[in-house]
């Protein structure tokens, strides 16, 4: 029923997809050279692992790319190849419910050699250290709107990222996403808005902020089938003062409810 996050504007038209519009590459191009290359030459999309041949593909992976990043195994633990620390980081939850995920993400992490430890605290300690950026890792989500605007600047730019309080948690310091941000911000028309908005999410993508997590793609709502509905809704939301009573629908339910009544 959930679908991996691959967007930071999943599930609406701002979702980057395929490879780059050329109207994204207008806003892109003159930023280049600050961002990964495959933002120009690939669609992202974040590994998966359905069955154990796909895990050990992407623990090799993993573990290729730590090594060329300078680390490397010793007594069954990956340390920094020049200064022999231990690679090992904490996890930061204040609901339970995180606990079992991030105690099997912790396992997986054993294989490659990694020490992640899951602390719980409190949501005032919580929030304290969030605000203060007094993390390693923790869980989070980004609420976008359909119309993206000044809260970009909150959630990405390089003024905000040493700001106590502020979104940027990744502590993001790009030129080019900040370009990108004051680029959307700046847009003449809802078009010109959406490709700026999908060539940042390309840019956010690509830089690995984050590890995606997954949503679903729907509202889940338990009604009585006595109500009538706009043929076209809103793309997000529910606009339950737009349903009606359907005279005919009521109808049916109260004839469907008499007859069971009796059958019982």
């Amino acid at each position: 029923q959930y679908t991996r996050t691959r967007s930071f504007f999943d599930n609406s038209e701002l979702a980057a997809r395929g490879l780059p519009s050329p109207e994204e590459l207008t806003v892109l191009e003159p930023r280049r050279k600050d961002l990964p290359p495959e933002v120009f030459t690939a669609a992202y999309e974040p590994p998966t692992a359905n069955d154990d041949g796909q895990l050990r593909a992407n623990f090799q992976k993993a573990l290729q790319l730590l090594q060329e990043a300078g680390w490397v195994f010793r007594d069954r633990k990956l340390v920094n190849a020049k200064t022999g620390e231990p690679f090992r980081f904490e996890l930061l939850i204040n609901e339970p419910t995180w606990e079992r995920i991030g105690l099997t993400f912790a396992r997986n992490l054993e294989r490659l050699g990694i020490e992640m430890t899951v602390r719980s605290v409190d949501s005032a300690q919580y929030e304290n250290r969030e605000r203060s950026f007094d993390f390693d890792m923790i869980v989070n989500v980004w609420g976008q709107s359909l119309s993206p605007g000044n809260e970009q600047r909150e959630f990405w730019s390089s003024a905000s990222a040493d700001q106590p309080g502020s979104r940027n948690l990744a502590g993001l310091k790009n030129p080019a996403v900040d370009r990108l941000v004051d680029s959307l911000i700046a847009a003449p028309d809802r078009a010109s808005l959406v490709a700026r908005v999908r060539a940042l999410d390309r840019a956010l993508q690509w830089t690995y902020l984050v590890i995606p997590h997954w949503h679903l793609p729907y509202d889940r709502i338990a009604f009585w089938d006595k109500f009538g509905y706009p043929a076209v809704t809103p793309m997000q939301g529910v606009q339950l003062d737009a349903w009606w009573v359907d005279p005919a629908k009521e109808q049916a339910l109260g004839q469907r409810g008499a007859e069971a009544s009796k059958a019982n």
